[in-house]
């Protein structure tokens, strides 16, 4: 090796020392690293202690009959301490609280304090018209609190028991209901949850009274877990699964969310600000007034044979003050994935203050998200606020939508035609100029098209700008729960798919690939699109020429292909399509009554004659940087035949 390299390397090695010096962790950092270790192991050794405890009780609990209820208290006062008292039940099964409001209806069980079960009044379960949608109950919801003690216990809220105090009323319609967790001494801790009248946002706080005689004073933060299983709640189970997400969002209001598809885990270091548990329609959100730190979170698809979709956990840390000086504060929503009913929590909000929870209503990408939120979605409210069945409200949308993209439509069927014209000419100059002459044919095409007119990128742009309508629509329907439960013709629900024939045996690759039904809306669609495409292939050259035959033979199998790909999805985005594929074809049937190629010639040879009267006209600029690219290509070609010309002789 010579001399540079050896300096290169040396500067490697010089720049990696470096760095590695100047970036390694400081004593305060390595010193707080080595006590999170511990405490996260102190904290392990205590729940697993807690769980062996747990079982002892079980135990005697269970021979009670010869064991004395004193002995129970002793053994609960060497494991609980202060809250001996709050580990035991009196009752078996004590009773729990129930809280309605105008939206929801709320369960909330003595052990733990928390809520045990969530109601939705004005949805129901699909298959279920008597009982209101429950977002969880019993074990599938778990929310738990860490607490350590001044003599090192470390206890969880979970296994303790609550008193429910009496429920205030404000004057606004809020109700008040406060849990509480009595330790000795005369402390306690509130759990405290303020319920509007109308509103799926309700209030959390802990508020500690006297705990500092209890609880170890030298902490601010506690460790908070949270459990959820999501039900299956539509008819769809797969299209349901393709929604039901974990989202959390950063307090800069950067917004993550863990796969749909697959299991997946993160741990968190930055600060966020709340997580959703978020199924197709519905979510449970929790929303730190402060924030969530050091979280762990992770996604569990169920198995196909539960009737359970996903299972989400959360461990975080969250601020917390045992001298009560600071409550711990939160929000929980617990309500439908509405656009605007999720939008209007950031009415009126500074910027740091804004939830941006209508993400949580997936609209596609921004562009598609942005006409969504500005077309689709104010036209959809329109049309609505009407009184129109929503049947006809996705046919007024569809023909709405069709108007807007029609001049698109027009002018790239125009340039077809105009293509389609100028087809002899173009087959003379492919029979003239042979494959071996590559330039003088794209030279003399590009002649013809700048003599007549037409460019060839004219067809394809009004089809691009006309792409994110199409792609918003596509995003709008599966999303919109306006549609849940809403029945239209043969079609029991437009948010979930609307089997015409279904069947339970297992048939190979057929079970697979329609998921043992076929959609009536997706049929039709996948029917009209065949016909729609033999229309268009109609005025399509042909002949013998095998790349045409093969193209023709993809544009009858991608309408086949639709049919398996939309077969779950919702029956009114297929019955959007269904409408849009019959006005296409109706559109263009007009457009071929009112363009025909005798039309089109004579607008061209006016326009040519016109334009020789007005002398040279300067080129387009994609004309020119084509023409540029021909020049380029050509003094490529001749330097690269001089260049094997000079190897020949030698």
């Amino acid at each position: 090796m010579d001399k540079n390299t050896w300096i290169g390397f040396g500067l490697i090695a010089a720049i990696l020392i470096g760095f590695s010096y100047f970036n390694r962790p400081s004593k305060e950092e390595l010193a707080r690293r080595q006590h999170v270790r511990d405490s996260i192991a102190f904290v392990e050794a205590q729940k697993q202690a807690e769980a062996e405890a747990q079982k002892q009780l079980a135990e005697l609990q269970a021979a009670e009959a010869v064991v004395d209820t004193a002995a129970i208290q002793e053994h609960l006062r060497a494991q609980y301490g202060a809250f001996a008292d709050a580990a035991f039940a009196i009752n078996s099964d004590p009773e729990k609280l129930v809280v309605e409001s105008d939206l929801l209806r709320l369960t909330f069980d003595p052990k733990g304090g928390v809520l045990y079960k969530a109601e939705l009044k004005n949805y129901k379960a699909y298959g279920d018209s008597v009982n209101m949608l429950r977002l969880f109950e019993g074990d599938e919801y778990a929310l738990g609190f860490t607490l350590i003690t001044k003599n090192d216990r470390v206890l969880n809220t979970r296994s303790l028991y609550f008193e429910p105090q009496p429920v205030q009323f404000a004057e606004d319609g809020m109700q008040i209901v406060k849990m509480r967790l009595h330790a000795e001494g005369g402390a306690y801790m509130d759990f405290e949850y303020q319920i509007p009248a109308d509103n799926y946002m309700i209030g959390f706080r802990i508020q500690c009274h006297g705990m500092e005689q209890v609880l170890a004073t030298n902490v601010n933060s506690m460790e908070m877990t949270w459990h959820q299983l999501i039900p299956q709640q539509e008819r769809g189970r797969k299209f349901e699964e393709r929604y039901a997400q974990l989202q959390y969002m950063f307090v800069n209001r950067d917004i993550e969310k863990l796969s749909e598809a697959k299991n997946e885990r993160e741990q968190e270091s930055g600060k966020i600000r709340w997580i959703a548990y978020k199924d197709q329609f519905f979510s449970t959100v929790m929303i730190a007034d402060s924030a969530f730190t050091s979280t762990d979170i992770s996604s569990t698809l169920m198995g196909k044979n539960t009737r359970y979709i996903k299972e989400y956990n959360t461990t975080t840390s969250v601020l917390f003050d045992p001298t009560g000086k600071t409550a711990t504060s939160f929000k929980m929503y617990l309500g439908p994935n509405h656009y605007h009913t999720l939008n209007a929590y950031d009415k009126g909000k500074q910027k740091y203050e804004l939830l941006r929870l209508r993400t949580l209503v997936p609209l596609g990408w921004e562009i598609v998200a942005w006409i969504n939120r500005i077309l689709v979605i104010p036209m959809f409210d329109l049309f609505t606020k009407w009184g129109l069945h929503i049947g006809w409200v996705i046919f007024l949308m569809t023909l709405v939508i069709k108007l807007i993209i029609l001049p698109f439509t027009f002018k790239s069927y125009k340039s077809s035609a105009k293509m389609r014209v100028l087809k002899p000419q173009l087959d003379e100059i492919n029979a003239k100029y042979p494959p071996e002459k590559m330039q003088e044919r794209q030279q003399a095409t590009m002649a013809l098209y700048s003599k007549a007119g037409v460019s060839p990128m004219s067809g394809c742009l009004p089809m691009l700008f006309q792409m994110p309508v199409v792609m918003a629509m596509f995003w709008f329907f599966p999303t919109a729960i306006e549609l849940r439960g809403q029945s239209f013709l043969w079609a029991e629900d437009l948010s979930a798919y609307d089997a015409i024939i279904s069947w339970d045996t297992y048939i190979p690759i057929i079970s697979w690939a329609f998921d043992n039904h076929i959609s009536l809306f997706t049929l039709l669609m996948t029917i009209t699109n065949i016909i729609y495409t033999y229309i268009n292939m109609q005025t399509q050259p042909g002949g013998n020429d095998p790349q045409m035959k093969m193209m023709k033979w993809m544009m009858y199998a991608m309408p086949i292909m639709f049919l398996f790909v939309f077969n779950n999805y919702a029956a009114g985005l297929s019955y959007y399509y269904f409408i849009s594929l019959l006005m296409t074809i109706l559109q263009t049937m007009i457009f071929r009554w009112t363009l025909n190629d005798k039309r089109v010639l004579a607008e061209m040879e006016k326009a040519q004659a016109k334009k020789a009267k007005k002398g040279p006209q300067k080129k387009s600029g994609f004309m020119e940087r084509l023409e540029k690219m021909q020049r380029e290509q050509q003094a490529m070609m001749r330097q690269q035949v001089k260049e094997q010309s000079k190897k020949a002789r030698k």
